[in-house]
């Protein structure tokens, strides 16, 4: 599993990368719905979800760009963690 440090915070590089490539692009800006079930089903794809992927998720949620249906959804799913 590869990580990257951003502010001296090390967070999951695999989780960064899935929501970067979501926000990039032709048409794309927001992370929608489906996109948010893509991260958390890549986070919760081992054992359980790690303090790193659940550190990654929070930076997720609070750096990038989410529709409002997204926003709900991802909150949703976070508080269950």
């Amino acid at each position: 599993m590869a990580y990257q440090i951003i502010d001296g915070e090390q967070y999951e590089k695999e989780l960064l990368d899935l929501a970067h490539h979501h926000t990039t692009g032709t048409n794309e800006q927001n992370l929608s719905k489906d996109e948010v079930a893509a991260l958390f089903a890549s986070a919760a794809d081992g054992p359980g979800v790690t303090e790193i992927e659940r550190n990654t998720l929070a930076y997720i949620r609070r750096t990038f760009p989410f529709t409002e249906a997204a926003v709900e959804d991802f909150d949703r799913r976070f508080a269950a963690l």
